[in-house]
């Protein structure tokens, strides 16, 4: 992706984000010299990853796969493999209309995902398939979740819709797949320790983080970014 393109895209989002009220933490609005300058104080957010994030899975076709995030908050893996300590992450998503989110499905993350606003008849529709005992996609089989505390059941590769303020929980090892019907979609998601890096399984070879070709000056910092401070200072 180039660069320009990812600033116009979070310009995009950070106006929709602030449509529905949301208020971003301070450091959503640093400029990336302030990440340079503060590093010695901002352990807590460059190791556990928080801020902006934005993929096109490695496709380059970012309005027909792609997707938008902000982390606010997550825990550490140590802590997750003790039992104790911040096991948790929260995350803001924007779901563009028809904008795939592809088949994945994860290790260790459980997660629920939340619409938190949309315009008027805008949906968030999720695909859904259990996994076979070794993992792969169960083409056969019903998969059960619970939505706002009420278990659901539909079919392999069946699609659930949520509407503003509802919710699906998603356990380890089930198959989703997601996009915004009707509209962009702002989603929420809260989850066990979130770790992008390792605990993502595609159905298909795809990056997660994307390559960049940096034909102007960033306007916001991704976290793919932190690795580098240097450049920005």
């Amino acid at each position: 992706m180039k660069r320009s393109e990812i600033n116009a895209i979070l310009r995009r989002a950070d106006a929709f984000i602030g449509s529905f009220g949301f208020v971003l933490p301070p450091f959503a609005g640093w400029e990336p010299a302030r990440f340079a300058a503060e590093r010695a104080h901002i352990a807590g957010i460059l190791d556990t990853r928080l801020g902006w994030d934005i993929t096109d899975y490695g496709k380059g076709r970012f309005d027909e796969i792609g997707l938008v995030l902000f982390t606010l908050r997550n825990g550490r893996k140590e802590d997750l493999a003790r039992g104790r300590g911040m096991l948790y992450a929260e995350k803001l998503m924007i779901v563009g209309e028809r904008q795939l989110g592809p088949m994945h499905r994860h290790e260790v993350k459980a997660e629920d995902i939340i619409v938190r606003g949309a315009p008027e008849g805008a949906r968030l529709a999720l695909q859904l398939y259990a996994p076979t005992p070794d993992g792969g996609i169960d083409r056969a089989a019903p998969v059960r979740v619970p939505c706002d505390g009420m278990m659901r059941e539909v079919e392999a590769g069946g699609i659930v819709r949520l509407s503003p303020g509802e919710s699906i929980t998603l356990m380890p090892g089930v198959w989703h797949a997601f996009w915004g019907e009707g509209g962009d979609v702002l989603v929420g998601e809260v989850s066990t320790v979130n770790d992008d890096v390792t605990d993502n399984v595609f159905e298909d070879p795809i990056g997660r983080f994307p390559e960049i070709e940096e034909d102007e000056a960033p306007w916001r910092l991704l976290v793919g970014d932190y690795d580098r401070l240097d450049r920005f200072a």
